[in-house]
């Protein structure tokens, strides 16, 4: 069941409610004494108004042309409304105390109204008179329920006096008392023209059926008083003894029965607030919700694929929700409040121990989803607190009670049949374990440990292998306080215990050492369970919180702030991939992706990329450029797909092999390399790279196929301004190298002849010009006194010293840049190999311009007359 709609007065609260006979008005009435009409499809008041009643109203109903409402007061008035017209019609007094029944007769001709209060008379209102015609007296006990045949002659009044009585309304006497044995709490006369005939309906006299303190459905036949049909219960539980039925807060008890004609169907409200919807004619269980869950003490994941959970909500019974739908089984067996819950391997067997100093054994059908108990033993002097389940098969289980012991309980190898016989288990063995309560205790992976936690500050570790008893292997000492949970690890030797001093603790197996403790909760740790294949660790505790942590690092790498109140339930589903949580705020939570159990389909995936990595590297090594760029394109790694880019560009013809490379990839590779080729051409480094591909794209591609690419203009739109910032640097450099050119054409050794003035410039790239001297770098390092000899001028004369001063310093200057390159490249290693952050490659962008510009100054070169004084000057422009 799903929750359609929430309706809440935000003044005050709600003391009675009403929804018309047509399921079209809803009213309800408050302290503060207002009446408010609802569209309940859409959750939204249309009208309020003053209920005219002095103290609150305690009873509502409509008539059947759900036009005429009836309020009854606690001041003892019954107040009439015409809903349609919205002004109060009668203002009926002269009932003792709360009016706590009203309702009118089904023939509306009749204009009759009945009430009942505190004198536990059924007062009849003639409403075009205003009067109370009579008081029909018959109980003495509070009136609960009214029901009428179908032809309006006969009514049918229960009461908390055990009886029901049958009225003729035509004279209006008692025309029979039928003793029930039981409260009743409601009353339904059957209809006269449909066979009831499944429960036991034989005669066409008026039969009824009651609901009451027994919890089960009941049929009577008038003339006769004689019940003909018990409602068989839902469970092994065997009816309310005499002694149990005076209790006023049995939660087997029924408080409500209504008929919903129109499908057949009879609603019953238990003493814990769920409803059960039978099916007419055979009373079979239709439905369950459950509407209200008390303290929420253990939870677990039950069924094929983790399907339903089951909880313990401090209540003797069970609740079996399935996830899917919401819908509840409601199992009845013990008779105190379960305490622990445990779920088998295969997940369709589960245990359960409560107060009542018994243990159970349930199986759930894989078929009909259908719960029943299978098997059931009692032999533990107090509350069972504790209890854990067998991990290779349903072969036993272990319970640990407040009396300080555990039992090793066998299972029968045929517990699962369709044998409708409960098992009565006998323990294999009993043994002290602890001085106090034993809180907790686990089986090992293996089923041959046991570990037990107790109030004793302790946790032991127990051998499973003997045959009878149950052998000490070893103690855990250290935590403060009680310990609250004990948990195996599912791989390592470790055994994990929290405790009510706020800590978690793994120890060793082998030396009972303390290996780590886990420190974050405020208050007690009350549940921990390895989650992640043993990797991490879910701990819960009385702050509400629900930790994650990491046994390596030992660090709490998640914490859900879940509830409200103490975290009692914490169970993870077999996969990891689902976790369910119930705490004292009476609220369970079911939670998905909690737990790092996809770190192995990540390690997964990281195998996978290194597979295509090497696959990737043995393409380009025999190369096969086609295959290797679109398995880099499908690892969506811009860095990557550059590196093939880069490797096609490497070898010969490379501007063909490039172009036919890209045009024999799909559509949506394309589209991919173009959006690559936006972030490579952000940095100086790789335009050249993203140039050549746009090159192709653009010249073979029709304008009408690129703009239908996804992002298209967006793309071309974020390559124009650094495509022409790249045009303005290879247009400075180009303008560089034409003055560099012109300076050694026009440098003449001093005494050359000279050429004429108006000489063209010799535009032919340095590359391919011959040299007007050479200096001889070994003949340079020779003695002082052969550099005296090889010129007759001084030093300062020479017009070659000062460009060669200027070289040294330029060759100085330019190791220091590059240093400080090389240094701001560590620095900034990791953005200038993300391709995928465009701010920080326009930042290396601008940083590698400025190096470049640093590097290549232009030099303006003036060249004077050669004569004897001839110099060269250098300007740095």
């Amino acid at each position: 069941m799903c929750l359609y709609f929430c309706l809440q007065d935000d003044q005050e609260d709600i003391t009675s409610f009403a929804l018309s006979c047509d399921d079209e008005l809803l009213v309800t009435a408050s302290r503060a004494l207002l009446l408010k009409q609802w569209d309940w499809r859409q959750a939204q008041c249309t009208r309020s108004w003053k209920a005219i009643h002095t103290v609150p109203v305690a009873s509502m109903t409509f008539d059947s042309t759900s036009t005429l409402l009836a309020t009854g007061g606690c001041d003892g008035t019954i107040k009439l409304w015409d809903v349609v017209k919205q002004y109060c019609t009668h203002n009926l007094k002269g009932s003792s105390g709360v009016v706590h029944l009203v309702q009118f007769h089904p023939d509306i001709s009749r204009l009759q109204l009945f009430s009942s209060s505190l004198d536990c008379g059924i007062r009849l209102w003639d409403l075009r008179s205003s009067q109370c015609v009579c008081v029909l007296q018959s109980h003495y006990s509070a009136v609960t329920s009214l029901s009428f045949s179908s032809d309006g002659g006969t009514m049918v009044s229960s009461g908390r006096d055990k009886i029901c009585t049958v009225w003729d309304l035509k004279t209006r006497k008692v025309k029979r008392t039928v003793p029930v044995y039981e409260a009743v709490e409601g009353v339904v006369l059957l209809p006269d023209n449909k066979d009831f005939s499944q429960i036991g309906v034989k005669s066409k006299d008026l039969h009824f059926i009651t609901a009451g303190s027994k919890g089960v459905l009941r049929v009577w036949e008038t003339t006769t008083a004689r019940c003909v049909y018990t409602q068989t219960l839902p469970s092994t539980l065997t009816p309310v003894s005499g002694e149990e039925e005076e209790k006023d807060d049995d939660p087997r008890s029924l408080t409500y029965l209504f008929h919903l004609p129109t499908s057949s169907r009879l609603a019953t409200v238990t003493a814990e607030h769920n409803i059960l919807l039978y099916q007419l004619p055979g009373l079979t269980t239709q439905q369950q919700f459950v509407g209200y869950n008390d303290e929420v003490l253990d939870v677990k994941f039950l069924g094929e694929g983790d399907s339903h959970i089951v909880v313990a909500t401090n209540s003797s019974q069970l609740k079996v929700f399935e996830l899917l739908t919401n819908s509840c089984q409601i199992l009845y067996g013990h008779t105190d409040t379960v305490l622990s819950l445990d779920v088998f391997r295969k997940g369709s067997l589960f245990a359960s121990c409560a107060k009542d100093r018994s243990v159970r054994v349930w199986h759930m059908d894989s078929d009909s989803g259908q719960v029943r108990c299978v098997a059931h033993g009692s032999s533990h002097t107090n509350a069972v607190g504790s209890i854990s389940c067998s991990r290779m098969k349903a072969s036993f289980i272990v319970s640990g009670s407040q009396d300080c012991t555990v039992k090793v309980w066998d299972l029968p190898a045929d517990l699962s049949t369709t044998a409708t016989d409960v098992y009565q288990l006998t323990a294999r063995t009993t043994e002290k374990v602890h001085d106090k309560d034993v809180n907790s205790v686990a089986v090992s992976p293996n089923d041959k440990l046991l570990a037990s936690g107790s109030q004793d500050r302790t946790a032991k570790l127990w051998s499973l292998v003997g045959e009878r008893n149950v052998a000490l292997l070893g103690v855990f000492r250290g935590h403060r306080r009680g310990v609250w949970t004990v948990c195996f690890s599912p791989v390592d030797q470790v055994l994990a215990t929290s405790s009510a001093d706020g800590t978690t603790k793994l120890w060793s197996l082998q030396d009972f050492s303390c290996l780590k403790t886990f420190e974050g909760h405020d208050a007690s740790v009350l549940k921990a369970i390895f989650v992640s294949r043993g990797t991490q660790l879910l701990t819960s505790g009385s702050d509400g919180l629900v930790k994650l942590w990491t046994i390596k690092t030992n660090e709490c790498v998640k914490t859900l702030d879940a509830h409200q109140d103490k975290v009692w339930g914490l169970h993870a589903s077999r996969k990891d991939d689902k976790m369910v949580t119930g705490s004292a705020d009476s609220n369970i939570t079911v939670w998905v992706d909690v737990t790092e159990v996809e770190m192995a389909e990540q390690q997964a995936k990281q195998e996978d990329l290194i597979l295509k990595q090497q696959e990737l590297s043995n393409l380009l090594h025999e190369k096969k450029y086609l295959k290797a760029l679109g398995l880099a394109i499908s690892l969506d790694q811009p860095h990557t797909v550059l590196t093939v880019i880069k490797a096609i560009q490497e070898g010969d013809d490379s501007r063909k092999l490039l172009e036919k490379t890209i045009l024999k990839l799909r559509q949506d590779q394309k589209e991919s390399l173009l959006r690559y080729c936006v972030v490579w051409n952000t940095n100086a480094r790789n335009c050249l790279d993203a140039q050549a591909v746009l090159q192709v794209l653009l010249t073979h591609l029709p304008p009408e196929e690129l703009l239908q690419y996804q992002g298209a203009r967006t793309h071309l739109e974020g390559l124009i301004p650094y495509t022409e910032k790249h045009m303005q640097r290879i247009g400075h450099l180009l303008q560089a190298s034409m003055f560099l050119n012109y300076m050694w054409q026009k440098m003449r050794v001093a005494g050359a002849p000279s050429r004429g003035q108006d000489e063209e410039m010799d535009t032919t790239p340095l590359a391919h010009t011959q040299p007007f001297f050479m200096i001889d770098k070994e003949k340079g390092k020779g003695s002082s006194e052969e550099r005296h000899d090889d010129s007759d001028s001084e030093q300062d004369d020479d017009p070659l010293c000062p460009v060669e001063e200027e070289e040294d310093e330029d060759n100085e200057v330019s190791v220091s840049k590059k240093a400080s390159t090389n240094n701001r490249r560590v620095e900034y290693g990791e953005s200038t190999t993300n391709d995928n952050s465009h701010s920080e490659s326009e930042e290396s962008s601008e940083e590698e311009d400025n190096d470049q510009d640093e590097k290549d100054p232009v030099k303006t070169v003036k060249c004077l007359p050669v004569s004897s004084a001839s110099q060269c000057q250098t300007f740095a422009s």
